[in-house]
């Protein structure tokens, strides 16, 4: 029988949260940060689409999409191993990559408030 390898420090729970009862290591926060970043780019979305009375994706939904992307990536390849959660990360992050890519391409790098 094969010993598993004691856990490290991204598995290991976070002391810091010992007192409120909540068990979370490194890689938990890491996901569920990422996992929240990547919900709250519609809220942003949402937010510019209200000030401007049309649909409008602003380029901070594009940030959010790629960290959010790659912050649940990280988790899946390295905290949980999990084959679905890391298809379901991969494609987001290259198609919000292309997608900012062509932001600043048709907007300019400075250019954030520029017409939508």
């Amino acid at each position: 029988m094969i010993a598993a390898p004691p856990p490290g420090f991204m598995d290991t729970p976070l002391a810091a949260l010992a007192w409120t009862g909540i068990h979370m290591s490194p890689w938990k926060l890491i996901g569920l940060v990422g996992a929240l970043m990547f919900g709250g780019r519609w809220l942003v979305q949402f937010i510019a689409s209200k000030r401007h009375g049309k649909p409008v994706i602003p380029r901070l939904f594009w940030y959010m999409s790629i960290l959010g992307s790659l912050m649940t990536l990280a988790y899946f390849i390295f905290g949980k191993n999990d084959a679905v959660g890391i298809l379901q990360n991969l494609f987001p992050s290259f198609t919000a990559c292309y997608s900012l890519y062509l932001d600043i391409r048709h907007r300019g790098w400075k250019r954030d408030r520029a017409g939508h």
